[in-house]
């Protein structure tokens, strides 16, 4: 997750308060987070946002926020049906892959100071008082709010996603050295790697594994989080994503239909709350992207057990050859909300 002040921070600038209080909002919203998703419904909801276009009601982008929030923070198992569901009621067509199982447990309420802390994240979001770094570390951050019950129920539902069980009890390989990568020849993987990450002063890994407790959490969520921080980008490059604000939170998408990734599914609560809090201009752009990433993510092959460090004298397009990968197509010019922000 090597995100810069041109990345994620700035979506912070595109949206701005609505005339619509954020206490109604925040009322609605908790009235109904903790309710249990209704499949049909879910859809509706995503059809009936889709017809407000680029002036939908608030109330309908608070309760889309509600729904994500409660995927996100209290049935992490019910994620796939839920975005499947809204996938449907979006885009108009099927989402083309096996559903991912759920494990028919109930959802209890989210907890107070969890609830407190998603909205304070959420209300700097919209006051632009965030950068792309506190963005990152307090979404992470919201994590540190589940008990251990959560994180069971986490670990179970990832194994439902395709490829999961055949990584669960792997150990995360050993950090990547840049003198590795700058030796690899041009046109390669890793030689192009490196080059992003030296060329935009970006971090091999944003975040400190050990610091975040990521080697005490149950598998396969050690390994599916840990590994996520060393090959984040990688995943840009393969499966098309550029390293803009939309990518980021399309990307994000894209990795929660891949493997369930739960920082992934806090940035989706997070980022439609913003959007529901902002003029309605930002919400259809960011629910675009963010759904058709989902199904993006959802109709590919898994990508969470490439064994990267096999891979760095390959080339981008032998990968994706090598594991039935297809890049991102965006519904929208990659630096929209950059250009907008300008």
């Amino acid at each position: 997750m090597s995100y810069t002040k041109n990345r994620e921070g700035t979506a912070a600038s595109l949206f701005r308060r609505t005339c619509v209080t954020a206490e109604t909002l925040k009322e609605i919203f908790c009235s109904q987070v903790s309710d249990g998703p209704d499949l049909a419904a879910v859809a509706q909801l995503a059809a009936d946002a889709k017809k407000g276009g680029f002036a939908v009601d608030a109330e309908l982008r608070i309760r889309v926020a509600a729904m994500m929030a409660h995927v996100g923070f209290l049935a992490p198992d019910r994620t796939g049906e839920v975005f499947d569901a809204f996938a449907v009621g979006w885009l108009e067509k099927p989402v083309r892959a096996t559903p991912i199982s759920t494990l028919d447990l109930s959802a209890g309420t989210v907890r107070d100071d969890l609830l407190n802390a998603y909205w304070s994240l959420v209300e700097d979001g919209v006051a632009g008082s965030l950068d792309a770094a506190s963005i990152t570390e307090r979404t992470a951050g919201l994590g540190g709010f589940q008990n251990e019950v959560f994180q069971d129920r986490l670990a179970q539902s990832s194994l439902q996603y395709p490829g999961v069980k055949e990584i669960a009890g792997r150990s995360t390989p050993p950090g990547f050295k840049l003198a590795t990568l700058a030796a690899c020849p041009l046109g390669s993987i890793g030689r192009q790697y490196h080059d992003l990450i030296v060329d935009n002063g970006f971090d091999l890994e944003v975040l400190d594994g050990h610091a975040l407790g990521l080697s005490k959490l149950p598998p396969p969520l050690d390994f599916l989080n840990a590994r996520n921080l060393q090959t984040h980008d990688l995943w840009h490059l393969v499966a098309g994503y550029e390293t803009t604000v939309l990518h980021e939170f399309a990307i994000a998408a894209f990795q929660l239909a891949q493997f369930g990734h739960s920082y992934s599914g806090s940035l989706m609560a997070v980022m439609t709350g913003v959007a529901a809090l902002s003029p309605a201009i930002g919400f259809p752009i960011l629910m675009d992207a963010v759904l058709t990433a989902w199904v993006h993510g959802r109709e590919t092959s898994p990508m969470i057990g490439i064994h990267w460090e096999d891979s760095w004298n390959l080339s981008v397009e032998e990968i994706r050859q090598n594991y039935a990968i297809s890049p991102y197509a965006s519904p929208h010019p990659a630096n929209l909300f950059e250009l907008g922000a300008a």
